[in-house]
């Protein structure tokens, strides 16, 4: 198996009629997919999306792919295909098109339509949106491209196979082969069996349940549980799921039907998605049904189900504002239930057991996936990736989507049904793989770091920001003021020490001060002269002091003024 982890090497230039895959991002996080195709001087994307940032980067609000490998290429992108509409393959797309507003962006028509959205709220206008369906075929430059129906926890999601001289690719987006989908479409395994038939020389298969054994349940098994939490919810009732999962949104609509609730959407993400949805026809609301959130008091707790964001913990998300008492018109209490219908997706489990905790404070039911069947994964389980490989039979196999545990597992799954060891190719973002004559191979690595967005900034957050502001949080912040003369050498105030976010009491620095007034008039004795040089010895003076003390690396900032 083909694995370049360790270092960074750069690539030759890419021979002719060879095919370049270079993933710039979900390959090692589950998130900010995307995949960089070259051939002959052109360039295809699959997928732009977003990583929403964890605990480790505070003040993020999004982390896009690695795009600065194109910045001198943007010309040469023939196209960016979308595989669906979720945000981990298409909230990036606003920050592509602003350095290139007339890519030609290619997916179904719900893609098509919540990127038009999010488009409109990025004041991207006129932008060159092509929709498809599965059995769509396509030219764009060098690349012929032909979709096929995947089932997803998402409508209208594709899988896209890309032929070029050099060969024949299949990427799956994120799929499962859910043999009985709520909206009846099946993933195109005919399709696929056909494609295998040709020789897919490329295969590109989401791994993000590699690990997970068997067969992923099927959608409709979860409407008992949904079933039981009606019956029982006696009081409020809120729904949190993905504010995409429009198959989630219709059960809880019928069901809300069958119970004589109506239903309110909260949260701006869910409001403009199920509108799009409803609006194309995906969602069916039945008549009467659905009200706004400013009606809510009109209607008795037992009358309405909610349906919010939040179920992977969001901080700003509908859902956690509930838990924290913050959201300004719904509150949660005892006897009120919430179902969390969504899955864990790693890295936010520490967020989304937070919003449980601050729940259940509350004295509000909890009803998620570790204790009922209350939501279905979207993505294929090992018995269902093994099923494809055997097929489609790959000559090359390359897994996506997912950590590396999660690519390393996937690729032992190809390894299983024959595809050779040495043609098993687990990369990271970064990764470049050429393909040619049949077989892929790994030419070098490129780094392919994060780009953070930071309020209205895109890639000026770098880990040097990062680190400064987990100091903060973490350690708290001194400031030390000192007032010297460096004429006669002598001290004339302080030191005044003050601190946030370390103790309460300034006091407890009583015992430090003596030392930082010896160590500067030590350093002034010793000839020196420069104020940045006194600022750095009381910095080591103070830091030296907290860290023997308390064991702790507060942020210091010294400073010297000369009177």
């Amino acid at each position: 198996m083909t694995d370049v982890r360790e270092s960074l090497k750069t690539p030759p230039k890419l021979a002719k009629d060879a095919l370049r895959v270079i993933p710039l991002g979900g390959l090692g996080d589950v998130g900010r997919n995307s995949t960089s195709f070259e051939f002959n001087g052109q360039l295809l994307l699959v997928d732009c999306g977003v990583l929403f940032p964890s605990d480790d980067h505070p003040g993020v609000d999004l982390i896009l792919p690695g795009l600065h490998l194109l910045e001198e290429r943007f010309d040469d992108i023939q196209a960016l295909v979308l595989t669906h509409g979720h945000e981990d393959h298409i909230g990036a797309v606003p920050y592509l098109l602003r350095s290139r507003p007339d890519i030609p962006v290619i997916g179904s028509r719900l893609t098509l339509a919540l990127v038009r959205e999010k488009l409109r709220e990025h004041r991207l206008r006129d932008v060159d949106l092509r929709v498809v369906t599965e059995g769509t075929r396509i030219k764009v430059g060098e690349f012929d491209l032909e979709f096929l129906a995947v089932n997803h926890s998402i409508p209208d999601a594709l899988a896209v196979a890309i032929r070029t001289p050099a060969g024949l690719v299949l990427h799956t987006g994120d799929f499962k082969m859910d043999q009985l989908p709520l909206d009846h479409r099946l993933t195109d395994l005919r399709g696929f069996a056909r494609l295998g038939e040709e020789g897919v020389d490329l295969f590109m298969a989401d791994s993000t349940n590699a690990e997970t054994p068997g067969f992923t349940t099927h959608e409709r098994d979860i409407e008992p549980a949904m079933e039981r939490v009606f019956s029982s919810a006696k009081q409020k009732l809120i729904v949190a799921c993905f504010a995409s999962h429009v198959h989630r949104v219709q059960q809880v609509l019928d069901a809300a039907l069958r119970h004589g609730r109506k239903v309110v959407y909260i949260g701006r993400s869910m409001v403009r998605n199920m509108t799009v949805a409803q609006e194309l026809g995906y969602l069916k609301v039945p008549a009467d049904t659905l009200i706004e959130l400013k009606q809510l008091e009109n209607y008795p707790d037992d009358k309405v189900v909610m349906v919010s964001t939040g179920s992977q913990g969001e901080p700003l998300s509908a859902l956690s504002r509930i838990s924290n008492h913050e959201h300004p018109v719904v509150k949660a209490g005892p006897g009120d239930v919430v179902l969390l219908a969504s899955s864990l997706i790693p890295g936010n489990e520490n967020s989304v057991y937070r919003v449980i905790n601050g729940l259940v404070r509350n004295g509000v039911t909890v009803v998620h996936k570790g204790n009922a069947l209350v939501h279905v994964s979207g993505h294929a389980s090992a018995g269902e990736l093994l099923y494809c490989y055997n097929l489609i039979q790959p000559r090359n196999a390359m897994p996506v989507h997912g950590e590396i545990r999660h690519l390393i597992a996937n690729g032992d799954l190809a390894a299983a049904t024959g595809v050779p060891r040495e043609r098993v190719i687990v990369v990271e973002d970064g990764g470049v793989v050429d393909l040619a004559k049949g077989k892929a191979r790994v030419v070098g690595k490129l780094d392919c770091g994060y780009i953070f967005v930071d309020g209205s900034t895109v890639g000026d957050i770098g880990d040097a920001e990062l680190s400064d502001r987990k100091i903060l949080g973490a350690d708290g912040f001194i400031s030390v003021v000192v007032v010297v003369n460096l004429h006669s050498m002598s001290l004339v105030s302080g030191p005044d020490i003050h601190a946030r976010g370390f103790v309460e009491d300034d006091s407890v620095f009583d015992g430090v001060k003596g030392q930082i007034t010896k160590a500067v008039m030590d350093a002034m004795a010793d000839g020196s002269e420069d104020v940045r040089g006194l600022q750095q010895v009381v910095r080591r003076t103070v830091g030296r002091w907290v860290n023997n003390t308390y064991r702790r690396r507060p942020m210091i900032l010294p400073v010297v003024v000369s009177a």
